[in-house]
């Protein structure tokens, strides 16, 4: 697997890469994480990295012009480990990943076969980009990267989306070679993530046993929603007083907390920085409900599944990406892009839906731990994938 990121940090694009290769690794496959030099170890998995930058220390997500010359490092590292871990297909995640995969494959030739390669697609890179303001929609920076973004898309053999929204981002775009664009639904893990809360989490965080607790789990970013969760915080905590807010994530903490303290959120938010994937389901069962304002509409949502599994109802605004993953087990606040103040007012709205109504609360969130025990399993996820390599691999691979 190709991960050109800081694996592992705690975050979305992590989580799916982390348990699809331990879910692989559990159905019999041998898997090799190639990865940056910086990020936490987790056990069980093979991971190799590239040398260590010690300049370099962001592990939040976002572009960077140091990744140039991190990519180039890791390509150098991943062609050694095509020749001597000898892969049966290269499995990459992020487009600078794909990008990656398909300067590998002559690495492979001499065994007289080109590598399949598959690509993990999380996201549209031209939308990244303009989320995180480096680009302006339509500009000809967003039109080049889309270009680029496009390129990238056919050199795989089959791409893998999270959802069938997703999927359809890329329907009429030339994809894939092959293989197609598939579906490979995120999963959750229900025996890390379940309805157990910490019962010393409130009294250790200074949150009132009677608080209607409501959390937030992911990255401080503005295509996060987070700008958004905070202004909607501030108008739902005037309706509810008993409402408090639990936000669990990074970079930019110092940022958003000054930004609460100014909306006038002190003692009715707490933020606790970043939290261990491992642990946070501790955190997020401590709530009566979770809040989810991501607004990028072409990337997964993973975090929902989290949710859901721990028998949270969730507040989200209604996109196609979250209305496939909720379904019935959400209140949904309409988005409307260009209208922060409305939007913010929506997902207020919502919130004091299911703070100020205990059964529906307890109704969906029964009703969203059954489904993500019934429908959400990484095994079922990778059996998936093993299907799809499968194919791929009994279709032949001869050399171009």
């Amino acid at each position: 697997m190709l991960a050109p990121t800081p694996f592992f940090a705690d975050r979305g694009c992590h989580v799916r890469i982390y348990e699809e290769a331990r879910a692989l690794q559990k159905r019999g496959h041998q898997v090799e994480i190639v990865t940056y030099h910086l990020g936490r170890e987790v056990s069980g998995l093979r991971v190799q990295r590239i040398q260590d930058f010690p300049w370099y220390q962001k592990l939040e997500a976002g572009p960077s012009p140091h990744k140039l010359y991190l990519d180039a490092f890791l390509l150098g590292l991943a062609a050694r480990r095509v020749r001597e871990f000898a892969p049966d297909l290269i499995h990459a995640h992020l487009h600078e990943g794909c990008w990656i995969g398909h300067w590998l494959r002559p690495a492979s030739w001499s065994s007289g076969r080109r590598l399949p390669l598959v690509f993990d697609y999380q996201g549209s890179l031209a939308d990244e980009a303009m989320s995180h303001g480096w680009v302006r929609e339509g500009s000809l920076g967003h039109r080049l990267l889309a270009g680029v973004e496009a390129w990238i898309n056919r050199r795989a053999d089959c791409i893998l989306v999270s959802s069938g929204p997703l999927a359809e981002n890329l329907r009429g775009i030339p994809a894939a070679r092959r293989g197609g664009v598939e579906v490979v639904r995120d999963g959750v893990d229900g025996s890390l993530f379940r309805p157990d809360p910490d019962p010393e989490l409130r009294p250790r965080l200074g949150i009132p046993a009677d608080a209607l607790l409501v959390v937030f789990l992911g990255l401080l970013t503005p295509y996060q929603g987070v700008d958004l969760l905070l202004e909607s915080a501030r108008l739902a905590a005037a309706e509810e007083p008993r409402l408090h807010f639990l936000v669990m994530g990074y970079p930019d903490e110092d940022r958003y907390q000054a930004r609460a303290r100014e909306l006038g959120l002190a003692g009715k938010i707490t933020f606790t920085g970043r939290v261990n994937y491992f642990e946070a389901s501790k955190w997020l069962a401590a709530g009566d409900l979770a809040a989810a304002p991501k607004i990028c509409r072409t990337e997964s949502n993973g975090k929902l599944l989290d949710y859901l599994a721990c028998g949270l109802p969730v507040a989200a605004f209604d996109t196609a990406v979250n209305r496939e993953i909720l379904r019935e087990c959400a209140v949904y606040a309409e988005l409307l892009p260009g209208d922060a103040g409305a939007s913010a007012r929506n997902l207020a709205a919502a919130m004091l839906a299911l703070a100020r109504d205990a059964g529906r609360r307890r109704e969906l969130g029964v009703a969203g731990r059954r489904m993500a025990e019934r429908e959400y399993s990484w095994d079922a996820s990778a059996a998936r994938i093993e299907e799809i390599y499968r194919r791929l691999l009994e279709g032949g691979q001869e050399k171009e």
